[in-house]
């Protein structure tokens, strides 16, 4: 891992404070290694965005007018910047131009933005450009998309992408109302995480607002040549026409989703929530920008076997974006609540067998995870520390799975009712605010706890938030369906018999159960009959393709390379390439495969995935 210089201060809690726009309530403002900016001096409240798009030169530009309170008084504002070229700078109604200037680039991180203003500036409107190399755009060619016809274009901003297309304070702990225009192509359609139009209109020109106050890793923008489909009242799919049919029977159960969570933890508090199917080359499963997520065609399997993953991002309305974690090392606040809740609606609208399964093969995932890094690796707290990294690095099984399993330990400690209780206050009382473990802590014991130190120790927070591995009070997880998956694994043990499974019918769960559990000596000949049985290789669920093609790759098994090329090459989420090519680099052949093969592949691939093989493939 690169480290940088401490150029930037550490992690601390300042004593000044930043208004809640809810109910006039205050919250501490943490000062986030991540970003430029300085709140307690000036802090971005609202944002009018202006911008045209030009595909042709594959440029935004525009103009960022931000409403801002100038809470020291003082005479400078800083914003985060990357791969931005700024034109100028204007404060007020007036425009009246002003002096700005641009700091040293730090890697990560861009550039601090400092521009001179007035204590009594209330707007300050940047004219600015964003690089055609912008990290958190990608632009898409024809051919690239579904429908071959028109170009495409999407955003992904999380973790600190924002400030590639966007000059903002970059942080989850500063949050902003925002109205935006975007003139675009007149044949293709513009959303954005806001309220949205559902229709192409005749000039190109289209108008958002977000109401609620949201942080700068939300930020989205999808362009491209898209039509919607209601679910129901309140639920939608943005996807291309040669997608939209298969993406609405997919998709079918989103209004069950959210009335389901509802029931759980609250109302939904965002209006609508649509859903918007990008090209393969979205790095993600799905992401959760308000009233409008992004996903992955990956989960068009067509059964409806994968929408555990709208699931999560549904969650996300309550636990990421009403209640978003203060800086990127408290990740988990977002994943780990938001991993728990998911399942809480799967088990709800699918059932409790649905449910085990994903949580015995997460925590398998967990253990896996744990067992490669190290049990005393500091990057399986649940508290991390990235200062001086790509907080991207977060983004691993620890923040979602460790974290639901700290918070499945606690409701087995307290019962599932006193802890739903506690949980619908929690996001109450922290609604459109951002938080840190500190405070989740300091809540867990104040209002469920309540000094209870039988309670405390049955539990151990500390032990879960700030020490490495896993915790021996670990919630026991099981599933009648495995169990039932283990005997026959065990008799294929002995057998080798393909019979053993003639009469069963996987789902995609028990597949995975099945591919991750096949003894290791299994020969190429036993998986060229499971393969016939189960038919794995040709299979459109992808993550039953990414979990045999890694065996595959393993074991040698050459009658899927077609497909593991194919596979890697047309498919864009992170989660699945790099299991492949980490597989693919353990030998010198493998790894010259994967080269050639990512020669290919890798134009098709966004920023977030292309760096982290760039890296490996060194």
């Amino acid at each position: 891992m690169r480290k940088l210089l401490l150029l930037i201060p550490v992690l601390f809690v300042l004593s000044c404070q930043q208004k809640s726009t809810d109910e006039g309530a205050v919250s501490a403002i943490v000062r986030d290694v991540h970003s430029f900016a300085e709140p307690e001096k000036a802090i971005v409240k609202h944002l009018d965005l202006d911008l045209n798009v030009d595909f042709s030169t594959q440029i935004i530009s525009g103009k960022a007018i931000w409403t801002i309170e100038n809470t020291s008084g003082g005479t400078e504002i800083v914003f985060d910047s990357r791969q931005l070229q700024i034109q100028k700078v204007t404060l007020d109604a007036d425009e009246k131009e002003t002096t700005f200037s641009l700091g040293d680039e730090i890697k990560y991180l861009g550039q601090p933005l400092r521009v001179k203003i007035d204590p009594s500036t209330t707007k300050v409107t940047i004219y600015y450009s964003a690089s055609k190399d912008a990290a958190a755009v990608q632009w898409l060619n024809p051919q690239q998309t579904a429908g071959k016809k028109y170009p495409f274009l999407f955003t992904q901003s999380q973790a600190i992408l924002a400030r590639t297309w966007i000059p903002c304070q970059d942080s989850p702990g500063i949050r902003f109302t925002y109205n935006a225009k975007v003139t675009v192509p007149k044949d293709l359609l513009a959303v954005m995480s806001a309220e949205n139009p559902q229709a192409k209109n005749t000039e190109g020109i289209y108008s958002f607002k977000q109401p609620n106050p949201i942080p700068s890793y939300l930020m989205a923008l999808a362009i491209g040549d898209l039509e919607f489909k209601s679910i129901d009242g309140r639920t939608g799919v943005y996807a291309e026409p040669a997608t939209i049919s298969k993406a609405v029977y997919e998709f079918a159960d989103m209004g069950k989703m959210v009335n389901s969570a509802e029931k759980i933890y609250g109302p939904y508090k965002w209006g609508r929530y649509d859903v918007i199917v990008l090209p393969p080359s979205f790095p993600f499963g799905g992401m959760e920008n308000p009233m409008l997520t992004f996903v992955t065609p990956t989960l068009i399997a067509g059964d409806q076997s994968l929408v555990s993953v709208i699931a999560h991002e549904l969650a996300h309305s309550w636990s990421g974006n009403l209640v978003t974690n203060s800086t990127w090392d408290d990740f988990w606040l977002n994943e780990g609540f938001t991993t728990y809740f998911e399942r809480r609606i799967v088990e709800d609208v699918f059932g409790k067998d649905e449910a085990g399964m994903q949580e015995l093969l997460g925590y398998g995932v967990l253990k896996d995870l744990v067992k490669e890094m190290g049990e005393t690796n500091p990057d399986t707290k649940l508290k991390g520390n990235y200062e001086g990294r790509d907080p991207d690095e977060g983004v691993s099984e620890i923040a979602y799975e460790k974290g639901y399993s700290f918070l499945r330990t606690i409701e087995d400690a307290v019962g599932r009712e006193k802890f739903d209780i506690f949980l619908n206050e929690y996001f109450s009382s922290h609604a459109f605010k951002s938080v840190t473990s500190e405070e989740f802590l300091a809540d867990l014991e104040g209002k469920l706890l309540k000094g209870d130190k039988g309670l405390k120790d049955k539990i151990n927070p500390d032990l879960w938030v700030y020490q490495p591995g896993l915790p021996g009070n670990s919630p026991a997880v099981g599933s009648v369906k495995f169990k039932v998956l283990d005997s026959l694994i065990t008799k294929w043990k002995s057998s080798s018999n393909a019979d053993v499974f003639n009469s069963v019918k996987l789902s995609s769960n028990e597949s995975l159960y099945l591919i991750s559990h096949l003894p290791e000596n299994t020969s190429i000949d036993q998986l060229k009959v499971l393969d016939q049985v189960f038919k794995f290789t040709p299979s459109g669920n992808a993550e039953i393709q990414a979990a045999w093609y890694a065996l595959a790759i393993r074991k040698r098994y050459q009658p899927a390379n077609k497909n593991i090329e194919a596979f890697l090459t047309t498919v864009g989420r992170r989660k699945f390439l790099m299991p492949l090519y980490k597989e693919l680099v353990k030998t010198p052949e493998g790894k010259e495969w994967a080269k050639k093969i990512y020669i290919n592949a890798r134009p098709n691939y966004h920023s977030v995935a292309y760096n982290s093989i760039d890296e490996l493939l060194k």
